[in-house]
């Protein structure tokens, strides 16, 4: 007789998100404002931002860390593009939210997203 498999000891998901034709890529108060909207979106905790200019009409990378994870951001203003990862532990953060929280500030014209579950104790993909 088979066993059923036991729930997963960990659950995460994964959100990445392509933003395409957004505005104020190399403004670091504005991926700093949308960083923060996201966490609090989410529901999730947050440890500390850091962010990292590379000048004038330059992108920012940035991550926040988060007692549950992370969420960054690179961007490349010149392409007027930015990519986006969201990862948080337990299912009770709202990861739309926090993807429409960063959309609100920083305007794409469209966005690509794909969710991955993620964790450990889960059965192997067939």
């Amino acid at each position: 007789m088979t066993q059923p498999m036991p729930s997963p000891a960990y659950d995460g998901r994964h959100l990445l998100a392509d933003l395409h034709g957004c505005t104020g890529l190399d403004d670091i108060a504005l991926i700093e404002t949308a960083l923060r909207a996201a966490v609090a979106g989410a529901g999730a905790t947050l440890l500390e931002i850091r962010l990292h200019g590379f000048g004038p009409g330059q992108g920012v990378t940035g991550v926040a860390l988060l007692a549950e994870s992370h969420i960054s951001i690179h961007s490349w203003p010149e392409h007027g593009y930015a990519a986006l990862d969201f990862f948080l532990c337990g299912t009770r953060h709202d990861l739309d939210a926090a993807l429409a929280a960063i959309v609100d500030r920083l305007r794409p014209e469209r966005v690509e997203q794909r969710t991955i579950a993620r964790g450990y104790g889960m059965a192997p993909a067939g």
